[in-house]
């Protein structure tokens, strides 16, 4: 029976199927450790403070997520940030969501294992979806200088989400493993580990990888040994917003050197980080996957950068053209070009698709929409987002609520 708590969805008769990009799991406390080596015992523990779980990293506490067992969590959409709400999205000014306190719930069945959760989307009207780990962002970053210990970690991780989730339920939940590039024979024995299992998509972090070297791009050619692989086993580049370390540029001038990011907090100043100089992660990965030549190597990799707002889609775009017009000779092809064939973005938020396509130029075969269900800061109802792409075409309605994911994934 559907939870009172979750379901707050209207009748839909809609004429295609839904895929939708962005859902999420939650990890079981043994979800790090159930298969990491036993040298590593302690690697990761949960621990008692003053009555409150938190996660501990080679006994290092981080308040990254404030609830990391998830026996309460914050109910879907609780942030009132979604476009297709009815009266659209809440003013609370630029991070002004931080400060709310939104609606808590218990963590329901639904949101840790897969059979409930299949049954929670039949319900919602989701045929299929990726599912995003939540916690397992908290890794990489507060590993940056253990690979071996990332690499055993992560894939402790990936042995769990294939016993407990798999990588392909019911061919309608696509559990997403996660590869590190910090050691590159660990990678690559990592992707065809899950490859071999079925996996049809994978998560990159979206950052500069920690290598024993020091950080650097994942486009650098000194990982083709791995990106070749990507390509010719037809993955699907999955690329989720996180902790990607960029903190750190706005915590120095705010003499908060080395502080952890946390990800439902307000990490520095509001003042401050409206009129600071953009700093996007995301944005730096696509100019480095274009501009260090990544998919031009490899022309067949696929993109998919996912919860990542859209507002920065439309600056790149121009950004795009005119580097294609006032400075092609610093790439391998045309930027825009490249953009246009690699990249598979996830709308998340944006309340006018047919002005981002008309825009932008982005087709809606490189479109997908994506709930972020279960999150505060994504939508009680991911279907409601049918309500802003009903006076596109109605094969672009189709392509944009699942077709061109089902298309990348192959299912």
């Amino acid at each position: 029976m559907p939870d009172d708590n979750l379901m707050h969805v209207r009748d839909r008769n809609l004429p295609y199927r839904v895929f939708d990009a962005d859902n999420h799991l939650y990890e079981t406390t043994d979800a790090f450790t159930r298969y990491l080596p036993k040298s590593m015992d302690g690697v990761v523990k949960y621990i008692e403070i003053n009555g409150r779980t938190k996660l501990a990293l080679r006994d290092r506490i981080s308040d990254y997520i404030p609830n990391p067992t998830f026996a309460k969590v914050a109910a879907p959409g609780a942030w009132e940030i979604d476009p297709a709400a009815e009266g659209g999205i809440k003013d609370h000014g630029p991070m002004g969501r931080l400060g709310l306190k939104p609606k808590v719930i218990p963590g329901v069945e639904a949101f840790f294992d897969p059979e409930p959760r299949y049954e929670l989307m039949q319900d919602m009207g989701i045929d299929r979806t990726i599912m995003w780990p939540t916690l397992a962002s908290v890794l990489e970053e507060r590993l940056a200088d253990d690979p071996r210990t990332t690499c055993a970690l992560i894939h402790a991780l990936n042995q769990w989400i294939h016993e407990h989730w798999t990588f392909n339920y019911n061919d309608s939940i696509f559990a997403t493993p996660i590869v590190s590039l910090s050691i590159l024979d660990k990678a690559i024995e990592e992707i065809q580990w899950v490859a071999e299992r079925g996996a049809k998509i994978f998560l990159l972090r979206v950052a500069p990888v920690p290598t024993y070297e020091g950080r650097k791009s994942f486009a650098l050619p000194e990982f083709d040994p791995f990106w070749e692989l990507v390509q010719e086993l037809d993955l699907v580049v999955g690329m989720h917003s996180g902790d990607s370390g960029y903190t750190r540029y706005t915590d120095e001038w705010e003499g908060r050197e080395g502080a952890e990011f946390l990800a439902f907090a307000a990490n520095t100043s509001l003042g401050f980080l409206e009129l600071a100089s953009e700093k996007n992660n995301l944005v730096d990965a696509m100019a480095s996957i274009i501009g260090h030549g990544l998919a031009s190597r490899f022309p067949k990799l696929k993109f998919a950068p996912v919860e990542f707002q859209s507002t920065w889609i439309r600056p790149f775009a121009d950004k795009l053209r005119a580097a294609s017009e006032t400075k092609a000779a610093f790439f391998d092809e045309d930027p825009y070009e490249v953009f246009i064939r690699n990249v598979y973005i996830h709308c998340f938020h944006e309340p006018d698709p047919a002005g981002l396509i008309a825009e932008t130029g982005i087709p809606a075969d490189h479109l997908m929409f994506g709930s972020d269900f279960p999150h505060p800061e994504g939508m009680a109802d991911p279907l409601a987002y049918s309500d802003l792409v009903q006076d596109l075409p109605q094969q672009d309605q189709e392509l944009i609520m699942g077709g061109t994911l089902a298309k990348i994934m192959g299912v």
